[in-house]
């Protein structure tokens, strides 16, 4: 089992790491709005904090070597289901090949964001 890092992702904020592969199958943790650079949460709104997770989940599946296009499934955290359609909006940008995913809402999430993804994919 290989452990993924890449400064293109914020670092782990606790015990654990970005990702792990194994075979061909690559395990990613919940990447939430942090800017990579600062650790700073990115924007205040859903659209935004959408898009930084999700550049954050492509760095580190290409540090994986992988991609989206190679997504089995996504789980996604929304603190606030009436996100649910614009969160969607900007997901389909990003992941295009329509993997299993569940999505739910919780309470809360780490540094107080709205969203965190995590996945698991192929390697091709």
């Amino acid at each position: 089992m290989e452990t993924i890092a890449t400064s293109g992702a914020p670092g782990a904020i606790g015990p654990y790491s970005q990702a792990k592969k194994s075979g061909n199958l690559v395990m990613t943790s919940g990447q939430i709005p942090l800017d990579p650079v600062t650790g700073e949460v990115v924007g205040e709104d859903i659209r935004t904090q959408t898009a930084q997770v999700l550049k954050n989940l492509n760095a580190v599946l290409k540090a994986a070597g992988t991609d989206f296009e190679h997504v089995m499934k996504t789980t996604c955290y929304l603190t606030d289901m009436a996100d649910f359609a614009a969160f969607n909006e900007v997901y389909a940008q990003y992941i295009t090949s329509a993997p299993a995913r569940s999505c739910v809402a919780v309470r809360a999430l780490p540094k107080g964001v709205l969203v965190e993804v995590e996945c698991m994919a192929i390697l091709d």
